[in-house]
């Protein structure tokens, strides 16, 4: 008898080693190698790899190129549409990942059904049962006539049924629940998320099937599984949001047919996902008007300006260390924009404790965020409130200087359009552009400056 051959593959990013290590040497993750057995490709993967319609294309010139260009499948979800770039483009591959009960299986059955009243959805589910799926499809009050359950892993007869049925648009959920028969490996691993990947990827393109497709996600939030799985789709969006919290965040990290700096902002009811037109008026709802501690940015995510705020509480000190904590703000930048208020704007912060938040769960990260940081950071200290009508924009610098940030007409905007009547932003935005009536825009120069008209003082 053959003795068995085994290795050990990261489920990270796929790398392979002939014995067990603790740390992967190519991602310098711990923890993440699993055996697995080593064998020849069977006569059934053969026939997969045949299946697939796998065949060589003749070198040709990129103007003798010829496609018809299909229209995109517009949903009734204006948010969706918008983080895919304008709709579903026809034959992608587009990859859905999240926390465990962030939504992601509402989100794509609510889509299901709507869908299926021009459209042929096959919806496949490894997780849950017919009647399991009908049971939350009555609760969201989700139903159509061409809306195929089908509670199935095998990929090989998914396969079968896709070509019997013909539908327009698939679903997978989820990727890491699917399993090649022809392959020697555990459901879920590193093996048989590629080959199922591949074979989602070429149904789509060979038939040009729309397949959406549901992905699991780690404790540190990227979705679980090879690296490749992120490569070989189309689309990556991942659903954001805090469980103790109703609004989640679709956010595109990538997107072959379109922006990928765009979100979609929606809300958890008992009833389902409904989407949010304007999220800055849901953000500021529940600010106090005479907090201090607070300031208001204007944040761009992809073309939409949202206003946020930002909220900061600096205390004494009780231990020797000083702690920084923040939320929905990357930790550094709170500590490097202290630090500049301290050299250039002479406060004493190097024995206060401080906590930083993004109000309503949002993540901002971008530079135009670092003047309401400043302030907001100012005005605990001081114990001085900000306008509840004052907006502040700007990137600040080491030496203490306000810096120019793009898309400053559409911030403005923005924010006279939710009534705000005074914004401050960088000098050298001023130029080029004519601000809008019924909002004093002020161009500051210093974070002296700045802290000097945000705080009266």
């Amino acid at each position: 008898m053959a003795k068995v051959k085994t290795h050990f593959v990261c489920q990270n990013c796929g790398y392979i080693s002939p014995r067990y290590l603790g740390r992967c040497p190519n991602c310098n993750q711990w923890n993440t190698l699993v055996e697995e057995t080593v064998t020849k490709p069977s006569a059934a993967s053969k026939r997969s790899t045949i299946s697939r319609g796998i065949h060589h294309e003749q070198p040709e010139l990129i103007n003798d190129v010829k496609f018809q260009s299909e229209p995109r499948v517009k949903t009734s979800m204006a948010e969706l549409n918008r983080v895919l770039g304008g709709g579903i483009v026809p034959g992608s591959l587009i990859l859905i990942g999240g926390d465990p009960g962030i939504g992601k299986s509402t989100l794509l059955l609510q889509v299901s059904g709507e869908l299926s009243k021009k459209d042929k959805i096959l919806y496949v589910s490894g997780e849950e049962s017919a009647s399991q799926i009908k049971m939350r499809a009555d609760r969201l009050g989700v139903s159509g006539d061409q809306l195929y359950i089908y509670p199935e892993t095998d990929m090989d007869v998914i396969k079968n049924s896709i070509n019997e049925l013909q539908p327009d648009i698939v679903i997978i959920d989820s990727v890491q629940t699917m399993q090649e028969p022809g392959l020697d490996a555990i459901t879920g691993s590193v093996s048989q998320i590629r080959e199922v990947t591949a074979d989602l990827m070429s149904i789509a393109k060979g038939q040009g099937i729309t397949i959406f497709v549901v992905g699991h996600v780690t404790k540190g939030g990227a979705i679980a599984g090879p690296k490749i799985l992120e490569h070989m789709v189309d689309t990556v969006l991942y659903f954001e949001g805090d469980l103790h919290h109703s609004f989640r965040i679709l956010r595109a990290v990538k997107n072959r047919f379109g922006s990928t700096n765009e979100i979609g902002v929606f809300q958890m009811n008992e009833d389902g996902l409904h989407e949010v037109s304007n999220p800055s008026e849901i953000f500021l709802q529940e600010r106090l008007k005479d907090a201090t501690g607070s300031a208001i940015v204007v944040a761009m995510e992809g073309t939409r300006p949202i206003l946020v705020e930002i909220q900061a509480l600096i205390a004494a000190s009780v231990f020797g260390n000083a702690q920084r904590t923040a939320t929905g703000v990357d930790r550094n930048r709170v500590s490097l924009i202290m630090a500049v208020l301290e050299k250039r704007g002479g406060l004493m912060l190097q024995n206060q404790d401080a906590y930083v938040k993004a109000a309503g769960g949002v993540k901002l990260n971008e530079p135009a965020i670092d003047l309401a940081l400043a302030v907001s950071i100012a005005s605990s200290y001081k114990n001085v409130g900000t306008s509840p009508y004052e907006c502040y924009i700007g990137e600040i610098g080491l030496t203490g200087e306000i810096r120019r940030v793009n898309h400053i007409e559409q911030r403005v905007s923005e924010a006279l359009k939710l009534g705000f009547k005074r914004v401050l932003i960088p000098a050298n935005n001023l130029s080029g552009w004519t601000a809008p009536k019924g909002i004093e825009v002020i161009g500051v120069r210093t974070i002296q400056e700045a802290l000097r008209v945000a705080l009266n003082n």
